[in-house]
């Protein structure tokens, strides 16, 4: 399950009136921190647990699970997602995502977890990017899933996990989310999570190459899922 766009890999801010950020409280520290352990955005961000599934920020340690787990899941991924760069699954690339990791989570643009099952095994990922603070407090939802673990369910306890962090831990008040019209796996997956569909946007994203349509949708902290 996949939406269309990868935003489909810090600060945990408390937004004040005019957006900008307060000192959270530290959480318990946790593996999935090493690749941060020099920056103050290790101090902060926590991992979360659902039914099932553990998220955690990336790391470069998860690189030879995450190359083997989206090279032979490319096919299945690649209908949903921007086009592939040549060198995607190589290690230089991981590195310089991690690196963007970095920079996004410093300046509160983004949040990447990796989605583990209960057993360690990596299945997928999800982020909350393109925050927008001040007067929208908004958020974009991406994921994607390894093409042996889609249909189970890790992505639902995923999103389910994910939203109380979102809402409550960033203080965000709403997130949205895009999928093609043909990908049913992702409507399922956001309307079973509480999303709700609020328009058609044409040729919204170049998704496999091609600028394509997409579903809008939206969950809000209203909304009461968290």
């Amino acid at each position: 399950m996949r939406p269309s766009a990868r935003s489909g890999a810090s600060r945990l801010p408390n937004a004040s009136p005019s957006g900008s950020a307060a000192a959270p409280p530290r959480p318990e520290a946790g593996p999935g921190w090493r690749f941060f352990r020099s920056l103050a955005a290790a101090e902060t961000v926590p991992t979360l647990t659902g039914d099932g599934v553990k998220l955690r920020t990336p790391q470069m340690a998860d690189y030879p699970a995450w190359s083997q787990l989206r090279e032979e899941s490319r096919a299945f991924l690649q209908p949903w997602e921007p086009t592939w760069p040549a060198d995607d699954v190589s290690r230089l690339a991981f590195r310089k995502r991690l690196k963007r990791y970095v920079r996004e989570l410093e300046s509160d643009q983004a949040y990447p977890f990796f989605v583990f099952r209960a057993d360690g095994a990596l299945v997928g990922g999800v982020t909350v990017s393109q925050i927008r603070r001040g007067v929208s407090q908004t958020c974009s939802l991406g994921y994607w899933m390894g093409a042996g673990h889609a249909g189970r369910g890790h992505m639902s306890a995923a999103v389910k996990a994910l939203a109380p962090f979102v809402f409550q831990t960033l203080k965000l008040r709403r997130v949205e989310a895009a999928c093609l019209p043909h990908n049913q796996a992702s409507i399922r997956l956001l309307e079973k999570s509480g999303f709700k569909r609020e328009g058609y946007a044409r040729e919204y994203l170049c998704i496999d190459g091609r600028w394509q349509d997409h579903l809008l949708y939206a969950l809000l902290r209203s909304d009461g899922v968290s």
